[in-house]
């Protein structure tokens, strides 16, 4: 078999890893669906030291109980256990997974509905299967296919975005969003370094408030606070839903632009994959 015949089988990888995965999850041995899952409780909030990162969000003590010994775990998590908490509040309730027998690696899941099937990496062989076949076809048959299947691409990825379900959702809990003051309690500091080798300093405020309930929450608030560097120490008035404190926000105008901004780059794509499609029927 030449060089170019094997190059021509490009596409056996990303599908048998995709059946692979696929059938995992179907026989249920995925290490996701081999794992124990328990709700956890946030028993304590630390706050994140001045001019530290925000990679580990905000340091919190969590506890659960083991169904198998019945055994209850306090262990602390500051980002080194799965999901890193950007909000949090004592009493608050995540979902954790660990494997069977050693709740120690636990692992906080923020999503747990997408990671208990195991699917990640498999939908990941497909989408890339899909990229290939697309890329494969634009080679060998002309830029009419490349129209037709980058625009069935971008039209199926639009259709499926949760942006618009998570804009929605999050507007119309913000709808009732009560104002309360709030305080920077903190500053995080990154630095990055881009493609052309220059230096970039991200901050991210760390907000505390308190709930009409009582509850006193922080949060890391990465967007609607100006000049975050010299944020410290600033009061503010921040709004956030009463049903759930994770959702708010400092700026209630520049949030529904931005809510509006995520519908109408899905709308975009959509219009623009459709097009795509058109245009490569036509010209082939």
């Amino acid at each position: 078999m030449s060089g170019y015949q094997v190059l021509e089988l490009w596409w056996a990888v990303p599908a048998g890893l995709a059946l692979l995965g696929y059938g995992l999850s179907l026989a249920g041995l995925t290490p996701a669906q081999r794992a124990v899952w328990v709700r956890a409780r946030v028993v304590a909030v630390e706050q994140p030291a001045h001019g530290a990162s925000k990679r580990p969000g905000i340091p919190v003590t969590v506890a659960f109980q083991d169904p198998a010994t019945g055994r209850e775990f306090v262990l602390p998590n500051a980002g080194k256990h799965g999901d890193a908490l950007q909000e949090a509040w004592v009493g608050r309730e995540v979902e954790v997974r660990y494997p069977p027998g050693r709740p120690h690696r636990y692992r906080v899941a923020l999503l747990p509905m997408d990671e208990r099937t195991g699917r990640g990496v498999p939908n990941c062989a497909v989408a890339l299967l899909l990229v290939g076949l697309v890329i494969h076809a634009a080679v060998r048959w002309g830029y009419p296919w490349a129209l037709l299947g980058f625009g069935a691409l971008v039209t199926v990825s639009a259709a499926l975005s949760p942006d618009v379900r998570n804009a929605r959702t999050r507007d119309a809990l913000l709808a009732t969003a009560v104002a309360v003051p709030a305080r920077v309690v903190a500053v995080t500091r990154d630095v990055y370094t881009d493609g052309e080798g220059e230096t970039i300093v991200n901050h991210a405020p760390v907000v505390a408030f308190t709930t009409l309930a009582g509850i006193r929450v922080t949060v890391l608030c990465r967007e609607g606070i100006p000049d975050p560097s010299r944020s410290l120490g600033r009061e503010l008035t921040l709004h956030y839903a009463p049903s759930d404190p994770s959702v708010y926000t400092p700026d209630l105008a520049a949030e529904r632009r931005d809510g509006e901004r995520a519908i109408g780059v899905v709308i975009i794509l959509l219009i623009a994959g459709i097009a795509a499609i058109a245009t490569g029927a036509a010209t082939l």
